[in-house]
């Protein structure tokens, strides 16, 4: 193999070794970036609707599940005790119903907890990086002027 031969096969690595690198970052933005925001953005009244919507769907649908669960009990009460096979099957499917409901009220009650917990927890997020911030501005000016700027 030839020097040049060498020089040109190092070149080629080398540039796809740069290549596979760029693919697992994203390319600079011309200018240096500036004032870059992430792509996630909540605002309080955001959790609050989608609290106050889990709240709601909670207290309705366990009127309106407990209703369904008795008339479907008493229908099927009311075939078993006629001697219809049916009304076993319906007792079944009531229980399944009583089953399934709770586990919709725990997770809808979960979520609205949860939007209640973090609405809390990035409002003391908020004062916490606030405090940060106008520490490093004083500490930045205190050093301002002792350079004499």
């Amino acid at each position: 193999m030839a020097w040049d031969e060498w020089e040109k096969l190092k070149a080629q690595a080398a540039e796809e070794e740069s290549t596979r690198m760029r693919l697992n970052q994203l390319a600079p933005e011309p200018g240096g970036g500036g004032n870059q925001q992430g792509d996630l953005k909540v605002n309080q009244r955001d959790l609050a609707a989608i609290g106050d919507a889990a709240f709601e769907l909670r207290q309705e649908f366990e009127q309106v599940g407990n209703h369904a669960r008795a008339a479907s009990q008493k229908a099927a009460g009311g075939l078993k005790s006629e001697g219809f096979a049916l009304g076993g099957a319906l007792d079944h499917v009531a229980s399944r119903w009583i089953d399934q409901s709770r586990s919709l009220l725990d997770a809808t009650a979960h979520i609205s907890n949860h939007l209640d917990y973090t609405k809390g927890a990035h409002a003391g997020d908020e004062v916490h990086i606030a405090g940060t911030v106008s520490s490093i501005s004083t500490l930045d000016a205190g050093f301002n002027e002792r350079k004499g700027s």
